[in-house]
């Protein structure tokens, strides 16, 4: 029987392995630093219902940095010579019920990163950025989502490195930190991880069910149950493809509101306004700017979806966050382009897109459909990688059959956005400037530099690398967020 196992793009030839070994029909693997492990349920058994297990050792030799396929040598009992084999994913994600592959679609994948990515921060760009211009402020977007998605790439590079060690799937950020940075980078990774999905959940349910209260008339409370319910269980029962598919549906959602949200407001853009650029107001917009590109939460859901295909996972990234780049420019050019004539204070700052809603009735109900369609998606991203860390967290299975992590994950956030939504302003705002800085930005160029550097990890070298650069890479990554906190740092505390 042949048996093709984790085809490399370059189509590699497929290992020979005897029907007396292993039965394809119903079998599932993962790698493991040492060897690949293969659970077969074989139908032929005794009495036809034993399980069986055979286990096939794979030697796999580090390989160079420059090397773009997984290369182990395959060892059978029956065999004296071993076989090379070329890996493209690392293990293969199976129905429970027919033991059928059932690997991620990269369509879906892209339209996580993307749903996750286009959020609330996509409405607060136009208030934070007017002050800096259109043209500083596209350059400082396209800058942030370079960045972005280096420490996006550095993660997936990670989780894989941690799946392979660990053998097994479902790896969160606190078992590549444990790995990585030991139990304080733990203890750095668990509150700022924590602190930020549950301020943004706070803040994605209180703004939706505000917009639902105005649509459907009724109290607040229903309606933040209502959206919480709804999405969450979504997250809870749906398999990959049925949430991938209503990512998609969602975001097709989000281009079609944009698309005429655009066309209704274009009607009185000033193009000579999009020429302003003042640079040194552009730092005060840098952490929201960089808080509109956060997808990262979603890279190990992503990483396990797609079996560890680094090909894919990286496909996946990039064009996942290129969608939103575009939105977040366009969507800047036509609020900026369009409102022109707004007052700055230095304790008061009017929301453009406020003034826009009002000086035109058409937009109200697009900006409100628009809302609601990008918080849903960057809720269903938020909610799938918390109850993913939860899970890794509590040491509970990653095959979502424990509704332990999603009661934690939607309860906590519906419950603190039925209290005075105020009260949290400062804490996203804090969020945004320190937290994502430190775990999107510090936390994965630390892990990625001990993963690759540190003579603790031996099996950093097992796989391609999937951001060049080596050290000085990382250190930009490290410099770049440290400067940023630290002149808002200056900023907030250094004058009296």
């Amino acid at each position: 029987m042949t048996m093709a196992m984790a085809l490399t793009s370059h189509s590699p030839p497929s290992l020979q392995i005897p029907s007396s070994i292993i039965s394809l029909s119903s079998m599932s693997y993962s790698l493991s630093r040492k060897h690949i492990r293969f659970w077969e349920k074989s139908p032929f058994g005794s009495g036809g219902n034993e399980d069986h297990l055979t286990l096939l050792k794979l030697y796999c030799p580090k390989t160079t940095t420059h090397s773009h396929k997984f290369k182990c040598f395959s060892q059978d009992p029956s065999q004296s010579e071993s076989q090379q084999l070329q890996f493209e994913r690392l293990f293969s994600n199976l129905n429970q019920v027919t033991f059928k592959r059932e690997p991620g679609s990269l369509s879906s994948a892209i339209f996580l990163v993307a749903g996750t990515t286009v959020g609330a921060g996509i409405l607060a760009l136009p208030a934070v950025t007017q002050e800096s211009g259109f043209l500083a402020s596209a350059m400082t977007c396209i800058f942030s989502w370079v960045y972005m998605v280096v420490t996006g790439l550095l993660i997936a590079e990670v989780n894989v490195n941690t799946m392979c060690e660990l053998g097994s799937g479902g790896v969160s950020l606190v078992s590549m930190a444990m790995r990585t940075l030991g139990k304080a980078g733990v203890q750095v990774v668990c509150w700022s991880y924590i602190f930020i999905h549950y301020a943004l959940l706070v803040a994605y349910v209180s703004r939706s069910s505000n917009i639902l209260t105005n649509y459907l008339h009724i109290p607040q409370w229903e309606s933040a149950a209502l959206f919480s319910l709804v999405l969450g269980g979504i997250c809870y029962l749906g398999s990959q493809r049925f949430i991938g598919a209503i990512n998609g549906v969602l975001v097709l959602g989000i281009m079609v509101s944009f698309g005429a949200l655009v066309a209704v407001a274009s009607g009185d853009l000033q193009w000579d306004a999009l020429l302003k650029a003042n640079f040194q107001a552009v730092p005060m917009s840098i952490p929201i700017i960089v808080l509109s590109f956060v997808y990262q939460n979603v890279v190990p859901v992503l990483c396990t979806d797609l079996e560890g295909n680094l090909s894919k996972i990286r496909t996946a990234i990039i064009l996942g966050t290129t969608i939103p780049l575009i939105l977040f420019l366009v969507w800047n050019a036509v609020i900026l382009g369009t409102i022109t004539n707004l007052e700055l204070g230095a304790d008061k700052m009017i929301d453009p897109l406020q003034q826009l809603q009002s000086s035109n009735g058409a937009v109200g109900p697009i900006v409100e459909a628009f809302s609601l369609l990008a918080i849903a998606t960057s809720y269903i991203g938020f909610v799938l990688g918390l109850s993913d860390f939860l899970a890794d967290l509590l040491k509970l299975p990653a095959d979502r059959g424990s509704p332990v992590p999603y009661i934690l994950t939607l309860f906590p956030p519906l419950a603190l956005s039925l209290l005075d939504p105020d009260i949290f302003f400062k804490a996203l705002d804090f969020a945004g400037t320190y937290g994502v800085l430190v775990l999107f930005g510090v936390v994965p160029a630390a892990m990625s530099w001990s993963d690759r550097y540190s003579s603790s990890s031996p099996s950093s070298m097992l796989l391609p690398q999937l951001v060049p650069g080596g050290k000085i890479t990382l250190s930009i990554i490290l410099g770049g967020a440290g400067y940023v906190i630290f002149s808002e740092l200056l900023e907030k505390f250094g004058h009296p």
